[in-house]
């Protein structure tokens, strides 16, 4: 399977997640300022990166959940980013699907883009690797709103959030590799 549609298929993976808590919860996140996604976002990598460099999962959870967690939120946090967090839950669930799937579009054309020019370089990587770009990511997004989410000749806290869900996604694709699910 090409890259193009292993991706298509992991975004409908986490779209089936991220649409069935959304029938559980509707768009309750829309009150999430960016710091608070970006708290989410550490807490998922962080027990992404404990598991891997312990071997000790308590919970049960699995890093592939937690990683499909990281594309949702990311996706989150693109939606927050560009339309402002509300003091109650503002959007509808049909809203919230419509931009889930725009934001994951223009991810996908990101991705190939960069791919592209990487030569698909993260297959050759480690999906500790991958964790730990996903964590510095995360660093920056919470540095850029430190500082009002001005950046001086850094991409912003967007570019970061696409490239968080790209890097999610490239791991899940790693380990449907691994577990030859693809």
């Amino acid at each position: 399977m090409k890259t193009n549609e292993e991706f298509d298929q992991v975004i409908g993976r986490c779209r089936r997640v991220y649409t069935l808590k959304m029938k559980d919860y509707g768009p309750s996140w829309r009150i999430m300022r960016p710091q608070t996604v970006n708290d989410q976002l550490f807490i998922k990598a962080k027990r992404i990166r404990e598991i891997e460099t312990t071997g000790v999962n308590l919970v049960g959870d699995s890093i592939e959940g937690e990683l499909m967690a990281i594309v949702n939120y990311s996706v989150i946090g693109l939606i927050q980013l560009r339309q402002g967090f509300a003091d109650d839950t503002d959007m509808t669930t049909e809203r919230a699907t419509q931009l889930y799937d725009e934001y994951t579009a223009e991810a996908k054309e990101l991705m190939l883009k960069k791919n592209h020019d990487y030569g698909e370089a993260w297959r050759d990587m480690y999906g500790t690797s991958l964790t730990d770009i996903i964590l510095t990511k995360i660093n920056r997004n919470k540095s850029i709103c430190a500082h009002d989410n001005k950046t001086l000749v850094s991409e912003g806290c967007d570019g970061n959030y696409f490239d968080m869900l790209n890097y999610a996604v490239f791991y899940l694709i790693q380990l449907m590799e691994k577990n030859g699910l693809n």
